[in-house]
C-alpha cells in the first residue's frame, strides 16, 4: 500500500501545479504516504485485537465514566481532520473493561475516514458488544477542519454528538446522571 499511496501523493502534488522534484517536496510523497497509513490504521485493526481479552468479572453495577479521551479523525467528505474528545459511560453487567481499552476503541474507529455521527455510534456499539453492559452513553465533541479551513470558514464552531443505548436510552435518570457528570 505504501508505494501506491506514495505515487498518488506525487500525482496530487503535480496536479496542483507544484514540481514534485523541487527540493522541499522530494520526500513529501513518502512522508505523506506514511502519515496516511498511520491516520487510517483503524482499518487494519479489529475489536478483539485491541481489547485483547481485557474484560474482567466484576460486581460493579454503578455507572463508570471515562472522560476526555482525545480523538483525531479524518472527515470522509473532504479528507480533512476533525479533532476532539470523547466521553464514554457504561453500566456494567458482571463485566468491566480495562481502562486503556476505551481509548483504543476510540482510536480504532477514529483512525478511519469518518463522519462524527457514525464514529459516535460505532464507539457505543463496540463498548456494548465487548462488555455486555446494561447501558452505554457516548458523547463526542469535535472541531472540523472542513468547516474551519474551507467553505464557511467558521473558526469557533464545534459539533457534539451523542448515542445512548440500553439504560441510557430508556431511563432519563441514568441519561441525566451521565450528562451531569460530563458537564462536571
Amino acid at each position: 500500500m505504501h508505494n501506491e499511496l506514495k505515487n498518488s501523493y506525487q500525482e496530487i502534488i503535480a496536479a496542483v501545479g507544484e514540481d514534485p522534484q523541487r527540493e522541499g517536496l522530494l520526500d513529501t510523497p513518502k512522508r505523506a504516504a506514511k502519515a496516511m497509513e498511520y491516520l487510517t490504521k483503524g482499518y487494519r485493526q479489529t475489536l478483539d485485537e485491541i481489547t485483547n481479552n481485557a474484560v474482567f468479572t466484576s460486581d460493579a453495577d454503578d455507572m463508570v465514566l471515562v472522560q476526555d479521551i482525545e480523538l483525531y479523525s479524518m472527515c470522509e467528505h473532504h479528507l480533512l481532520p476533525f479533532v476532539g474528545r470523547c466521553h464514554i459511560a457504561y453500566i456494567p453487567n458482571g463485566k468491566v473493561l480495562g481502562l486503556s481499552k476505551f481509548a483504543r476503541i476510540v482510536d480504532m474507529y477514529a483512525r478511519r475516514f469518518q463522519i462524527q455521527e457514525q464514529l459516535t455510534h460505532q464507539i457505543a456499539k463496540a463498548v456494548e458488544e465487548v462488555t455486555g453492559a446494561k447501558g452505554v452513553g457516548v458523547i463526542v465533541e469535535a472541531k472540523h477542519m472542513c468547516m474551519m479551513m474551507r467553505g464557511v470558514e467558521k473558526q469557533n464552531s464545534s459539533m457534539r454528538t451523542s448515542v445512548m443505548l440500553g439504560n441510557f436510552r430508556a431511563d432519563p435518570k441514568t441519561r441525566n446522571e451521565f450528562l451531569q457528570l460530563v458537564k462536571g
